[in-house]
């Protein structure tokens, strides 16, 4: 990472310095250098798709589709949307968004009806891609539940009041389907636009420019469009890629999903930056596709988050793989257990295993272990603070800094910070205050060599195996059913995921209600990482003095009751 670590000061502040200068460029003119440079080299591979694409080859097909998208009306700063798992269309994507000043909004694909209806509204989206069917996903299905007019439609002019800024769908694939063009008909009507035009519209966008909209929960019961710019991503994969230590030698088998800052930027980025080759195991996380791919591509990093590790080390066919070739990896999302850790360092041969420590508002990364950092430091902390990077720890309360060993809540200002939460200036500035600093919720303190420790967090947020899950929007969602007096959602720690869900629920007098049929009721209406593991039926909840609920006492409860207390001795980096 080629970093200068001044002395430690007493208070918690802290400005990562490097001799090596941020990267003043636009995603295109990143990819267009690293093109030059490495033609031949190979880009991606997915080998459930059958494809295999050189730098050349990719840049070929970016351009293809940031035609197409010109040819069907997507002007700089319209929002085009992916609801997709991990394809290489993604991928393309991606770049070809960012090559025309599109700006790409990642839509989960776990999301169900009512979320993709929100994010849709919310973000103002002009164009969507749409994957097919995958096991009982019908995603054309839901989009139609979401927006009947499009089936009416003819592709390209779709015609709703509730979404008045969408016009066009695209199908990831060849199927055809109503009111949608299939992704050969996109690509075709970009042979009207020709490649001048696209240099023209490229050579017109500022590093500055917004490229990016991923949604995040915060301090609302929705989730909130995080709006990052070319300048923020671009950086922060090439700075975790130095971390790395990425050459166009290495080989990154990517199985985190890409519509998340890990995929998108901790990954693809930090591959495309160093000229190295992202490798596409599956479409959705599988351990036995992991170990497969890496033994047969010759991987040389793999990234995931902890319970991904623990799936494949405790795979039943774990040692038939050849995993010698791997060397590094990034293991973020949630907190690290030490012992995965090191258990991931030794039997998968990840000696250079790192960890990254950010959140989406932040590109997303701000510290980061490095490759020689020492082992001890790489399984019980979470690095020090990236290059071009400033950090500080401040009691929440005065706002003024903390000394160091002492817990606050980390803030981060610098390249990296979002614009905003997109049309949500309130939340937008209570996140990102008036100097420029973002506001993590995440408590933590330095030590004296300066490394963070991740204490707890301000923020009343789950993790549940790397997704950020904000427990008022499923209250809101539960406090739709007719036989919920009231209820509450707490995260409760668990050895595989690190929290799982538990909600805790009063009944309407004179009712009855079961766990079975609270989880029915979410079944297809909310993501089904949202959905409660645990359910309790409460007479009351617990109260401060002031009337105010008390969650942190309902944990107590809960992990008494449900018998979690070894879970939560588990020490996480």
């Amino acid at each position: 990472m080629n970093r200068t670590d001044a002395l430690m000061p007493i208070d918690s502040y802290v400005c990562g310095t490097s001799s090596q200068p941020l990267l003043g460029l636009t995603t295109g003119e990143m990819l267009n250098r690293i093109v030059e440079k490495y033609p031949d080299n190979e880009a991606l591979v997915s080998n459930f798709q059958g494809i295999h694409l050189t730098y050349r080859e990719f840049l070929t097909e970016v351009e293809k589709v940031a035609r197409g998208l010109m040819a069907l009306g997507i002007n700089k700063s319209d929002r085009v949307a992916i609801w997709a798992m991990n394809y290489v269309e993604w991928t393309i994507v991606q770049f070809a968004t960012a090559k025309i000043g599109a700006i790409m909004v990642n839509i989960n694909p776990a999301y169900r009806p009512v979320e993709l209806d929100y994010a849709l509204r919310q973000s103002e989206v002009k164009l969507i891609f749409i994957q097919g069917r995958f096991k009982t996903s019908d995603y054309v299905g839901m989009f139609y539940e979401v927006c009947p007019e499009a089936y009416e439609a003819r592709p390209g002019k779709i015609s709703t009041e509730k979404f008045p800024f969408l016009k066009t769908a695209v199908f990831i694939g060849d199927i055809p389907y109503n009111g949608m063009y299939q992704w050969h008909e996109m690509i075709e009507k970009g042979r009207s636009i020709s490649p001048e035009e696209l240099q023209e519209r490229e050579s017109a966008l500022a590093f500055d420019d917004p490229i990016n909209i991923q949604y995040t929960s915060g301090t609302t019961g929705y989730p909130k469009g995080v709006v990052l710019t070319h300048h923020g991503v671009v950086n922060n994969g090439y700075i975790i890629g130095n971390g790395m230590n990425l050459s166009e030698k290495d080989r990154m088998c990517i199985p985190v999903p890409f519509y998340h800052c890990f995929g998108m930027v901790l990954s693809n980025m930090a591959c495309v930056t160093h000229g190295s080759t992202m490798v596409l195991p599956a479409p959705t996380f599988d351990a036995e596709s992991v170990l497969k791919t890496i033994e047969k591509e010759r991987c040389t990093a793999v990234n995931g988050v902890p319970t991904m590790f623990i799936s494949e080390l405790t795979h039943p066919d774990f040692n038939k793989y050849d995993l010698r070739s791997l060397r590094t990896g990034i293991m973020a999302g949630s907190p690290c257990p030490i012992e995965t850790m090191k258990e991931v360092a030794e039997k998968m041969h990840m000696y250079e295993i790192v960890i990254v420590y950010g959140q989406t508002e932040t590109s997303p990364g701000v510290t980061m272990t490095t490759t020689i950092d020492p082992l001890e430091k790489r399984v019980t902390t979470v690095g020090k603070v990236f290059p071009h990077t400033e950090l500080k720890i401040i009691d929440p309360n005065t706002n003024k800094l903390v000394s160091i060993g002492e817990i606050g809540e980390i803030c981060a200002r610098g390249y990296m910070a979002m614009k905003c939460y997109y049309n949500n200036p309130s939340a937008s500035h209570q996140t990102k205050d008036m100097d420029g600093w973002i506001h993590t919720g995440d408590l933590g303190s330095f030590d004296e060599e300066g490394y963070l420790h991740i204490e707890g967090r301000l923020k009343d947020m789950v993790i549940r195996g790397g997704e950020n899950i904000y427990p008022r929007e499923i209250e809101e969602f539960l406090h739709t059913h007719p036989r919920i007096s009231d209820v509450y959602i707490i995260g409760v720690p668990d050895v595989t995921y690190g929290e799982e869900l538990m909600a805790r629920i009063k009944i309407m007098d004179g009712q009855t209600l079961t766990e079975e049929e609270v989880r029915e009721f979410c079944t297809d209406r909310i993501a089904r990482y949202k959905i409660p593991k645990y359910i309790a039926f409460v007479d009351s909840f617990p109260m401060g003095v002031t009337g105010k609920i008390l969650k942190f006492k309902m944990r107590e409860e809960a992990i008494t009751e449900l018998g979690l207390e070894s879970a939560t001795e588990i020490k996480t980096a």
